[in-house]
């Protein structure tokens, strides 16, 4: 995956595990990486780690600035843009007949809705380009559906749907957009699972363990690679066979 070296890339919701891990793997493999978050000290951190990389803070449930980050964060990367990851999204976990408006609204216009007007103001910056790479991730759950995450699991599976109509509309200006779905990995959100309910969860994986963030980092270079450019609209589930497309 040699192509990498040198290739703008945006990672949202860089400071988290999963993306500590994407920012890792792409650094080292000489790509020009822009990470982007909500935690001032956790960027600066990236920064102190990965000399070299750029760092943008933007929190994207900001709807009405997400054109005006994109256009910066290319602006970072000398105006052109061959990738972007969105990693960003939030949980906001209630079940059905207690969760209100305010509750679904939020995650649907941060996860899904802000991730359109990204992939959206990414597009015009790649059809510049005459290509471009979109990675998507979304969740297992968005497949088998998840108590207490109604909000969250329509999210998921709305950018599924989205992506594939998106690839749809831009295959033929080279532009590859593909999902990439983990199951249940290592992060400090699993941390904070219960022993017990972790048991169950671990039940339900035939590899009979959590994933790694690593795991969902290398699936992300392959799809931002060349490797991956007659791949598009498509799926890549990270998730130990617990969910089986």
């Amino acid at each position: 995956m040699n192509d990498l070296k040198n290739k703008n890339i945006i990672v949202t919701g860089a400071t988290g595990g999963i993306g500590n891990s994407i920012i890792k793997k792409l650094y080292e493999l000489g790509a020009n990486v822009l990470a982007s978050g909500t935690k001032v000290e956790k960027l600066d951190e990236l920064k102190k780690n990965f000399n070299n990389i750029k760092t943008l803070k933007f929190d994207i449930s900001q709807s009405d600035n997400i054109e005006s980050f994109i256009e910066n964060a290319s602006k970072e990367l000398d105006g052109k843009l061959d990738c972007i990851i969105n990693n960003a999204g939030i949980t906001q976990d209630n079940l059905a007949i207690r969760m209100n408006l305010n509750e679904w609204k939020r995650v649907i216009d941060i996860n899904l809705t802000s991730t359109f007007l990204i992939c959206k103001f990414a597009i015009k910056k790649m059809l510049k380009n005459k290509k471009g790479k979109i990675i998507n991730i979304t969740s297992v759950v968005g497949h088998t559906g998840n108590l207490g995450q109604s909000n969250y699991t329509a999210s998921k599976a709305g950018i599924v749907a989205m992506s594939k109509s998106l690839a749809i509309e831009y295959a033929k200006k080279n532009i590859n957009i593909n999902c990439i779905s983990p199951g249940f990995i290592k992060t400090a959100m699993t941390d904070k699972i219960d022993e017990k309910h972790k048991e169950s969860i671990i039940s339900k994986i035939p590899s009979a363990k959590l994933g790694e963030p690593d795991d969902v980092a290398n699936a992300v270079l392959f799809l931002a690679s060349n490797l991956s450019d007659y791949i598009n609209g498509e799926t890549v589930h990270v998730n130990g066979g617990m969910y089986m497309a």
